[in-house]
């Protein structure tokens, strides 16, 4: 019988086929999702009709390639559709069998449940919850299938009727046709759905490698086996006719005195015959639906290998169950041992990021294109997310911005920073490892993402004046060991730990028992720009002006702190009354790279110190800005860091050289003026070798081995 479509076919055709569905290879995955759902009603079916899988006790789907006339043939054992359900599932674009199903099994739950309520069953009333796993919602992923084929044609058995019909149709056709299967009742439960594949389609779709790296990508974790029918060559025995064996038995002996038996054996012959063959395709078990509990670390560690393609055991895992704005979903979430290759460089190009999170609804993928899931310092883990139900839009492919979208990649940062909590608590040497390969992402993230600010520092670790072998020191640690009344976190960054170590902007603070934190890597700069603040102490670079230490800050009202502080104003200003001539001359000489010349309070060995002025860019901050500059072809900005901007020069008032060259300029000093030169050069080295001690590289490093080679030509007599 003939039918009409009861909708716009021609345009709605023109619309799945050409807009709705992004790439030609997800008729796959929909045909194979209906027929999950095919089999999901049967069982569910059979739960309470145990006469239901008489028909076809195997519940499967089977895909076979028929090379030989250009088709895909798709059977399942489901619960198949009768005449009338071939008429209004697929004779109406809108139309959705799984979401009748549904209502139907709902209403009938409610009336079984209020049925028991009434009679005080204890029994829980099933049904519901699972017809909720059916996948169908949409009712046009069958027309998928005209993405590849021309035409299609869908044989069906159910249960409640005796004939199979056959529903077809083409896809510039404005109806279809069902009828009676000629074949008879070929399935006996279930459907069979053949595609004759367009011709510029069928050499792709009909190779068999292919179909399998489509079930591979997207019915992985189906919960029905899915099957490739192939064909192998084995070798048989097959008996040799009465004509074979009279031909054998004339070419053999003739001697007619041979005794012949009264019954001879039945002679066979070995041949090779080619043989349909099951190949199970899926054979992955969606280990998240189980508790993780349940889960053995060898089976986390075998999944996440056949799930990333990756060779390494992941160095940790994460599997959880959650819910957001009523959609419930688990998943899964593993840190791989290493990052993809030159996967930093690519951190700042969005195209560029690695697909992190794979989307399934109902053990189905849908789509990784999810990068706005997870932020950019996350995109490292590869993650797994299977939603019961989600506001997808008609072709699954293309997810609305929904506010469940949101909170699910809200609930899988949470959990993937308290993966790597755990690590750091209870496995120090992984923890390690996962700093050694993303540490910079951690501060990236610190930098960037001021919600979990708080969580990420706590990930941290540095060398410090108290670590100098291990970097193991986190700012937890740092807090709790912190001087008594010490309301700042000291830190100093560089390029060397070597260098830091022997810095002289520590001397004081080494003297007073403070802990100096190292920051040796360019993103450190970054990170103490954006971040003020730890556990309510704030963050200061000891290679800056006004340096405070904290015992001779404290806000303690009592007579023993003035005390102190009242002795110390009075030696700092006997102090710089003392080398006032020499501070004057510095500055004078030393105009054009210092704005002030001062006595320290950090020095107890080195004889001076360049600090970088409030506000003003310290050695190793100097040295990231410029190389930034040189990078993005900035040479203006470069010349100018270059050059430098003018620091504070810092002496030590105890050191002999500056209580030397204190005694030396006083001889010249007339109160106000100089009554002649000290020696400038003597100045200009002072100075360069402070810079090249407080970590900062020199403007002129000609003039400084010049000056240098002066100095040892007058220690040694030399003429110039």
């Amino acid at each position: 019988e003939r039918h009409e479509f009861q909708t716009e076919v021609s345009r709605m055709m023109q619309l799945i086929i050409n807009s709705v569905y992004k790439t030609k290879e997800i008729f796959l995955r929909e045909l194979i999702s209906n027929a999950s759902d095919a089999l999901d009603k049967i069982r569910l079916i059979s739960l309470t009709d145990k006469t239901a899988l008489d028909s076809q006790s195997d519940m499967k789907v089977v895909i076979r390639a028929d090379t030989a006339n250009n088709r895909i043939i798709l059977t399942d054992t489901g619960v198949g559709m009768t005449r009338r359900e071939l008429r209004e599932n697929l004779g109406t674009l809108a139309k959705s069998g799984t979401a009748e199903f549904i209502a139907a099994l709902e209403t009938a739950n409610a009336k079984e449940a209020k049925a028991k309520k009434k009679s005080n069953g204890k029994k829980a009333v099933a049904g519901s919850s699972a017809a909720s796993g059916l996948i169908g919602q949409f009712g046009v992923g069958f027309y998928s299938a005209f993405l590849v084929a021309d035409r299609v044609t869908v044989a069906s058995k159910h249960n409640s009727e005796e004939r199979q019909w056959l529903w077809e149709s083409s896809a510039d056709d404005a109806g279809f046709t069902i009828a009676e299967d000629p074949r008879g009742d070929t399935l006996g439960r279930g459907t069979e759905i053949t595609l004759h594949l367009k011709p510029d389609e069928a050499e792709e779709y009909l190779n068999e490698e292919r179909l399998r790296e489509l079930v591979s990508k997207y019915s992985e974790f189906v919960n029905f086996p899915i099957y490739l029918q192939t064909s192998k060559t084995e070798k048989v025995e097959e008996p040799i006719d009465n004509e074979d064996e009279d031909e054998d038995e004339a070419e053999g002996d003739e001697d007619e005195d041979v005794e012949v038996k009264d019954e001879k054996a039945k002679k066979t012959r070995t041949v090779e015959r080619t043989v349909p063959s099951l190949e199970l395709m899926n054979t992955q078990k969606p280990i998240w639906t189980r508790e993780p509990r349940s889960v053995k670390k060898s089976e986390y560690t075998a999944f996440y290998k056949a799930f990333t393609k990756d060779t390494e055991d992941p160095l940790s895992h994460s599997h959880f169950k959650a819910d957001a704005a009523s959609v419930d979903f688990r998943a899964l979430v593993f840190l791989p041992k290493r990052p993809p290759p030159n996967y930093l460089n690519k951190l700042d190009d969005d195209d560029a990021l690695p697909n992190s999170v794979k989307l399934y609804v109902r053990h189905i993928f849908i789509t990784d294109e999810l990068r706005q899931l997870l932020p950019r310092y996350l995109t490292f883990v590869r993650a797994l997310v299977d939603a019961d139900d989600l506001p997808l839009n008609v072709s699954r492919e293309t997810l609305q911005k929904t506010r469940a979208l949101r909170l699910i990649g809200k609930k899988l940062v949470q959990k993937t920073l308290e993966m790597f909590a755990s690590l750091a608590r209870d496995d120090p040497k992984g923890f390690q490892d996962f700093l050694n390969q993303y540490g910079s992402n951690v501060k990236l993230g610190c930098i960037e993402d001021s919600t979990n600010r708080p969580k990420l520092l706590r990930l941290l670790r540095f060398h410090s004046t108290h670590s100098l072998q291990d970097v193991n020191v986190s700012l937890e640690d740092y807090v709790e060991r912190m001087k008594q009344n010490q309301r700042r976190i000291y830190y100093l960054s560089g390029t060397s730990l070597a260098e830091m170590r022997s810095s002289p902007f520590l001397e004081r603070l080494e003297a007073k028992g403070y802990e100096v934190l190292f920051m040796d890597e360019a993103l450190d700069e970054y990170l103490l720009g954006n971040v003020n603040e730890f556990s309510g102490k704030k963050f200061v670079n000891v290679a800056k002006a006004g340096l405070v230490f904290d015992d001779e800050d404290s806000d303690e009202d009592d007579s023993g702190s003035a005390l102190r502080a009242a002795i110390a104003q009075k030696t700092r200003e006997r102090e710089h009354k003392a080398l006032k001539p020499l501070t004057d001359w510095l500055r004078e000489t030393l105009q054009d790279q210092v704005a002030q010349v001062t006595i320290s309070n950090r020095l107890t060995k080195s004889a001076c110190a360049l600090v970088a002025q409030e506000g003003g860019m310290h050695g190793n901050l100097e040295r990231v800005m410029r190389a930034q500059a040189l990078q993005q072809g900035n040479e203006h900005m470069a010349y100018h860091l270059n050059v430098g901007i003018k620091k504070i020069l810092e002496i030590n008032p105890h050191h002999p050289l500056i209580i030397a060259m204190s005694q030396q300029t006083a001889r010249f000093y007339t109160g106000e003026d100089f009554s002649a030169t000290p020696d400038a050069e003597l100045a200009h080295l002072l100075f360069e070798t402070t810079q090249i001690r407080s970590d900062f590289e020199l403007a002129d490093r000609s003039a400084f081995a010049a000056r240098v080679e002066s100095v040892m030509r007058r220690a040694l007599n030399v003429d110039e």
